[in-house]
């Protein structure tokens, strides 16, 4: 296959194994972190779930994800029946995951309320789902801890990334210098947009000087004359210097 890039830095690579299309972080690579990020490719479900859908909860045929869980994991390099799902609902609570925790999610139900997943055990696959919300990875490379957090607008508001950093601090004494972080795929700046109600929330938890690099008054219409004045909003800009990654 042949991909486009939409820059030429190459901060991603966009791997394909088996007809399966992922996509991987350079510095993780380097570090020796087996990690990937689906795309719709490679899968076997059909019509508008085509072809890679890992959502049970999507109206899709089980076995079908199973299969497409089974796939995704040979071409990154996890057996599927070993991983450990997250249950989202925008918050941001954290679980530590262990050993015993293997297969929750795939083959008996997962703990619900789960935004973000932890581990420094070696040989757990973890597993959180996106649609057009920003994907945190994290790995402490002297700790050896590796985690992933789901930051919607929700969370970005409660500064998930910040929390995540700050838990694994305290449970692992890891230092923010030894972590390596990674933004994955989200939707772009230019095609999200929110009302004032949400726009409101970031006003309340960013300085001023930082909304201007968050979110983008489209110029449709003040209050007065249109309720729901809408923004474009780049998802996580602030957490992409690292800056706001360390500090809530």
């Amino acid at each position: 296959m042949n991909f486009v890039y939409a820059n030429e830095n190459h901060s991603t690579i966009i791997n394909e194994k088996n007809g399966v299309v992922f996509i991987t972080f350079p510095k993780l690579v380097k570090a020796g972190i087996c990690h990937g990020f689906s795309t719709r490719i490679g899968g076997v479900s059909e019509g508008h779930l085509s072809s890679m859908n890992l959502s049970f909860t999507r109206g899709d045929d089980p076995e079908k994800v199973q299969e497409n869980f089974r796939r995704i994991g040979a071409a990154i390099g996890f057996d599927a029946k070993d991983l450990v799902l997250s249950s989202q609902i925008h918050e941001t609570e954290i679980r530590k995951v262990t050993a015993k925790d293997k297969g929750d999610g795939i083959v008996r139900e997962t703990v619900p309320g789960i935004d973000a997943l932890v581990t420094d055990e070696a040989g757990i696959p973890m597993y959180t789902s996106y649609a057009d919300c920003v994907p945190l990875l994290f790995y402490d490379s002297e700790h050896h801890v590796a985690g992933m957090a789901h930051s919607g607008w929700r969370g970005t508001v409660a500064k998930i990334g910040a929390k995540f950093v700050a838990y694994i601090q305290k449970e692992y004494g890891s230092k923010p210098e030894n972590i390596i972080a990674a933004i994955g795929p989200s939707i772009c700046r230019g095609c999200y947009e929110v009302g004032e109600e949400v726009a409101e929330e970031f006003k309340q938890v960013f300085l001023p000087e930082e909304i201007p690099l968050i979110m983008d008054d489209k110029g449709n219409g003040t209050l007065e004359r249109k309720p729901k004045k809408s923004y474009y909003w780049m998802k996580d800009v602030i957490a992409s210097n690292g800056e706001k990654l360390w500090a809530e």
